[in-house]
């Protein structure tokens, strides 16, 4: 009864009770008229109608609000956002505050309205948005957003720290907190943050590859599936993993001949189980390699070493080797390339030649396709920021896959393959979480 009502009796006899309301109260003298059946003991009964007791709703100890900043990307023509309104509004409902930079979302056909129904505040500058406690972004801060970064700051994006030994010295000088999206990593190995940019990436290789194949854009002027009676590209492909394996998806369908090369097998024998026949794989060593880079019209670098310095495949001096005005698209820029001869280029001046090869070494390939590639990450930072915004740093301490991707903290390098890239000593993350 009690669940039901504002006020909680005390009876002494809970039938008694029940006796004292209609129409039960005459049910209950019929009963006692009836001794020889059974009998009922009615005691006098001392009640009081005392109020329940209530706890006042701002007496309730809340979760810690967090304060979150979307500021616009600023690196040349990179269009994506770090956050999409359905995570903004995901945060906004679990009682956050979202502050985003007018205009942040709009390279990716995201409107400010489509952010304020979401909950979200709107800004005017980056220095606001910048101000809070967690800043979620896409691409690492260049040089003109270093005078935001502070020993408060949560940074959560992608950082590629070990090509970059100015943004890492930065990071270290300002002690920001930085979490690397490229290095948060699951027990199982996976890189569930890398994923869909590496699918993007890769899907695109292949496209501005047989773009830059055409003479009009400094290519050998060959088509990629070529027509009857003249043979397709030669496209070689240097790695087997989420960035090969999609390129090789796409130079399939667009008919070129195909070769994969890795020192993995098992990923090769994935390959070779899927397109039976249609590409060729090749375990990856000296020879093999310079005999497919030679012949090749397209060569894309898909080399990963996770959270580290990509190894050069292809040196300078195997250039002049290869045929004339033939195509390398290395993805692995963003490492710092697996071409010796790689430096990174941008959307508005993306090719280069070196020894009579166009390079494309554009470093933020996904930028391209900014609303395909916005809404693809946020599917997989979605359950990240909302445990960070939730827990702040604790989460790493609760989430190994978040610890993982903790780079710097407090002014020291916490992951391994910064801190050899640059020859600094590296502190063990959960060492360093410690209170």
């Amino acid at each position: 009864m009690t669940d039901n009502y504002t006020y909680a009796f005390n009876f002494n006899l809970k039938l008694h009770a029940i006796g004292r309301t209609p129409p039960f109260k005459a049910i209950l003298k019929l009963l006692q008229k009836m001794p020889t059946i059974f009998t009922i003991n009615t005691p006098p009964v001392n009640y009081e109608v005392k109020p329940v007791m209530r706890t006042k709703i701002s007496s309730i100890a809340r979760k810690p609000t967090m304060l979150i900043g979307l500021p616009k990307e600023i690196k040349d023509t990179e269009n994506r956002v770090g956050l999409t309104p359905g995570t903004v509004k995901a945060l906004t409902q679990a009682g956050h505050r979202v502050l985003v930079q007018h205009g942040a979302g709009e390279g990716s056909a995201i409107l400010d309205a489509d952010y304020q129904m979401a909950g979200a505040q709107l800004v005017n500058t980056a220095e606001e948005a910048w101000s809070a406690q967690l800043v979620v972004k896409v691409k690492e801060p260049i040089a003109a957003e270093y005078q935001y970064l502070r020993p408060d700051l949560l940074l959560f994006t992608y950082l590629h720290l070990a090509s970059n030994k100015p943004l890492t010295e930065v990071l270290l000088a300002s002690g920001t907190t930085s979490i690397a999206y490229e290095t948060v990593q699951t027990e199982d190995g996976q890189l569930p943050l890398l994923i869909p940019m590496s699918e993007v990436a890769g899907r695109m290789a292949t496209q501005v590859g047989a773009i830059y194949l055409q003479r009009s854009h400094g290519g050998r002027g060959v088509l990629m599936g070529g027509v009857p009676g003249v043979a397709p590209a030669n496209v070689v492909i240097l790695g087997a993993g989420i960035v090969g394996s999609n390129a090789a998806r796409i130079a399939v369908g667009m008919g070129a001949q195909v070769t994969v090369l890795d020192i993995n097998h098992a990923r090769l024998k994935t390959l070779d189980d899927i397109y039976r026949g249609q590409l060729q794989t090749r375990i990856n060593n000296s020879h093999a390699l310079t005999e497919s880079i030679y012949q090749a019209d397209l060569v894309i670098g898909a080399v990963l070493i996770p959270g580290g310095r990509a190894p050069w495949l292809i040196t300078h001096e195997m250039l002049p080797q290869m045929l004339n005005r033939a195509v390398i698209v290395d993805v692995a820029v963003d490492q710092g390339g697996c071409v010796e001869t790689t430096k990174p280029t941008t959307h508005s001046h993306p090719t280069y030649e070196v020894e009579g090869i166009v390079h494309y070494c554009v470093a933020n390939m996904p930028g391209a396709v900014p609303r395909t590639s916005t809404f693809a990450l946020n599917n997989a930072t979605h359950v990240y920021v909302l445990r960070l915004a939730e827990q702040g740093l604790q989460a790493m301490c609760t989430d190994p896959a978040l610890r993982h991707g903790l780079n710097t903290y407090r002014g020291a390098v916490t992951y391994a393959a910064v801190a050899e890239a640059f020859g600094l000593k590296k502190i063990d993350a959960a060492t360093a979480l410690k209170p």
